[in-house]
C-alpha cells in the first residue's frame, strides 16, 4: 500500500471483492462470530496429504522439503506441487512483490483493504492471477488451509499483526522492511518465530542480495582488508517536509478505520495514507525505518553486530530537528509529516566504532578502516581497495556461500522458496533483522527527544530514562491488539 490510487478498472465484477470482504465487526483474531462466513476450503486430497506431510516436518522443527527446488523445476511442477500464495496489501511494492513471487508459487489470494488496490493487482498481466479471490480482511486469508505462503507489503504498522497471526495459522512469510513499528514489536514477533520455528520467515530487505556491492563491501570488512573500523556513516536522507493538509471524505474503496488499525482514530488525510505514511511516527519510523533498514542492516552485518545482545549501547540524538514541535516525544500538530528531515545521530557500540546515521551527506555507507575506506549505495562502490582489488583472492563462491548461510549465492526470492523447500535460515532472516530494527528505533527514539540515551542490548531495554522506556511500546486501537504468543 505505497502507491497513490487510480480509479476503478471498469466492468471489473466489484460483488467480488465484497462477497470476501469481512467488515472489522469483530476484532479478535481468535474468538470470532459464528456468523461470520466459514474458511475458504480449495484443497484437493493429493495436496491435503502433502500439506500434512509439510505440517508433520514443520512440527520437527525443520522447514521441511515442501517443494521441488530450481526456478525451473518450481515453474514447470504441477499445481500441487508449486506453493500457493496469498499477497496481502497490493500497492506499489505489494505489486512488485506478487510480479516476482509469480515465477516460484501460484498467486490464488490478494488482499487490500483498498479495493481499487485488490483490482488493479488481479487485472496486472505480469502477476498474472486472473483467478485469484480477492478479499479486504486478511484473516479471511488466513483461514484459507489451500494457502501456503503469505506475502506481506501493507503500510508498516500492520506488518506484525499479520505475520504473528500469519506463524499461528501455519503459514511461510515473505514480509516487506521495515517489520516492526516499536521495540516492543521486535520481541512479540520473535517469541513468535521461536514458537513456529518451521515457518521461513523471509525479509524483503533486497540489499543482502547484491553481490557486486554490498556483499562485497560487508566480505572486505570482515576480511580485515580496511583494518581495524574507526567510523561508519551510514547516509539516509531526511524524511520530506509538508503541511498542514486538509481532511476531506475518504475514498468509497478504502476502508480507512482498517486502514489505521492499532494506531489512533484520526479522520481522513490523504497524505496519511498511500505512498506517503512513512513520514508520520504513527505507522512508520520515518528515514530511520525506511532507509534505515537497507543501510543500518548492512553497516551492522558488516561490523558483526546481528546477533542477540549485540547492537548499540549508546545512541545520542541531539542533532536531530523535525518539521513540526515535539512535546515528550510526541509530535504536537496532526496536520503535517513529523518524521525527522534534518539529522546526525550518533550510535556507539560496546567495541568503540561510531556509526553516524545522517540525513545531510550521500545516500549510501561509508566505512573507515585504520588502512583504508569504501563507500558503497545500490549505484556504486568506490575507493583505493576497490580500485586495487584488494579482495581478488578473498571474494568469491566460498565467502559468498557464507554470507548466504550455507546456500547459493542467488535472487532474493529464489532464496526464499530454497529455504522453503530445504530448511535453513534465509540469507535475509528474521531474527538479525529484528537486530537492526532495534537500533532503528532507537535512532528514532532518540531523535524525537533530541538527547542521549542509553541502551542495554543483553536485556533490549532502555537505561535510566524513563520518558525513552516509555517509547519503546505504543498503545494499540482496541480490536487492534497484536496477539503475544
Amino acid at each position: 500500500m505505497r502507491c497513490g490510487t487510480v480509479g476503478i478498472r471498469r466492468g471489473f465484477d466489484h460483488s467480488e471483492w465484497l462477497r470476501n470482504t469481512t467488515r472489522f465487526i469483530a476484532r479478535s483474531p481468535i474468538a470470532r462470530p459464528h456468523s461470520l462466513e466459514p474458511a475458504m476450503n480449495h484443497v484437493s486430497a493429493s495436496r491435503r496429504a502433502f500439506l500434512q506431510t509439510s505440517a508433520g516436518l514443520a512440527a520437527a522443527g525443520a522447514a521441511g522439503i515442501c517443494f521441488p527446488w530450481t526456478q525451473s523445476a518450481v515453474a514447470s511442477a504441477s499445481p500441487n506441487a508449486r506453493p500457493r500464495l496469498a499477497s496481502i496489501g497490493v500497492g506499489g511494492m505489494g505489486k512488485g512483490d506478487a510480479r516476482g513471487h509469480r515465477r516460484f508459487a501460484d498467486i490464488v489470494a490478494i488482499c487490500d483493504v483498498d479495493r481499487r488496490h485488490a483490482e488493479q493487482a488481479k487485472a496486472d498481466e505480469r502477476i498474472n492471477a486472473p483467478g485469484a479471490e480477492l478479499y479486504g480482511d486478511y484473516r479471511r486469508v488466513l483461514d484459507r488451509n489451500d494457502v501456503d505462503v503469505v506475502s506481506i507489503a501493507t503500510p508498516d504498522h500492520w506488518h506484525v499483526k499479520i505475520a504473528i497471526e500469519a506463524l499461528e495459522a501455519g503459514k511461510h512469510i515473505f514480509c516487506q522492511k521495515p517489520l516492526t513499528l516499536t521495540l516492543e514489536e521486535n520481541q512479540l514477533v520473535r517469541a513468535a518465530c521461536r514458537k513456529h520455528k518451521g515457518r521461513v520467515f523471509f525479509i524483503g530487505t533486497q540489499q543482502r542480495s547484491s553481490r557486486d556491492k554490498f556483499l562485497r563491501a560487508i566480505n572486505m570488512v570482515q576480511q580485515g582488508l580496511l583494518g581495524d573500523i574507526r567510523k561508519v556513516t551510514v547516509g539516509i536522507n531526511g524524511s520530506p517536509t509538508g503541511g498542514p493538509f486538509k481532511t476531506s471524505d475518504v475514498p468509497s474503496p478504502l476502508d480507512w478505520d482498517s486502514w489505521l488499525g492499532q494506531a489512533p482514530k484520526v479522520d481522513y488525510i490523504a497524505e496519511r495514507c498511500h505512498g506517503k505514511f512513512r513520514w508520520w511516527y504513527e505507522y512508520s519510523g520515518g528515514k530511520f525505518t525506511d532507509w534505515g533498514a537497507h543501510h543500518i542492516d548492512i553497516a551492522s552485518w558488516a561490523l558483526n553486530e546481528l546477533g542477540e545482545g549485540q547492537g548499540p549501547v549508546e545512541i545520542d540524538g541531539t542533532d536531530a530537528n523535525h518539521p513540526v514541535d515535539y512535546k515528550d516525544g510526541y509530535a504536537t500538530v496532526t496536520d503535517s509529516f513529523n518524521t525527522s528531515h534534518d539529522f546526525a545521530v550518533k550510535c556507539r557500540f560496546a567495541s568503540g566504532v561510531q556509526m553516524v546515521v545522517e540525513s545531510r551527506g550521500d545516500n549510501g555507507i561509508l566505512f573507515e578502516g585504520s588502512k583504508g575506506r569504501i563507500f558503497v549505495n545500490r549505484s556504486k562502490i568506490t575507493g583505493v581497495p576497490i580500485e586495487e582489488n584488494w579482495d581478488k583472492d578473498v571474494y568469491g563462491p566460498e565467502q559468498l556461500t557464507e554470507l548466504f548461510k550455507g546456500k547459493p549465492a542467488e535472487g532474493h526470492k529464489d532464496n526464499f522458496y530454497r529455504c522453503i523447500s530445504e530448511g535453513g535460515l534465509p540469507v535475509s532472516d528474521v531474527f538479525s533483522h529484528l537486530q537492526v530494527m532495534n537500533s532503528c528505533h532507537l535512532c528514532s527514539i532518540a531523535a524525537r527527544l533530541q538527547r542521549k540515551i542509553q541502551w542495554d542490548p543483553a536485556t533490549e531495554t532502555i537505561v535510566g530514562d524513563p520518558l525513552a522506556a516509555s517509547l519503546a511500546a505504543r498503545e494499540q486501537r482496541k480490536g487492534y491488539e497484536i496477539l503475544k504468543v
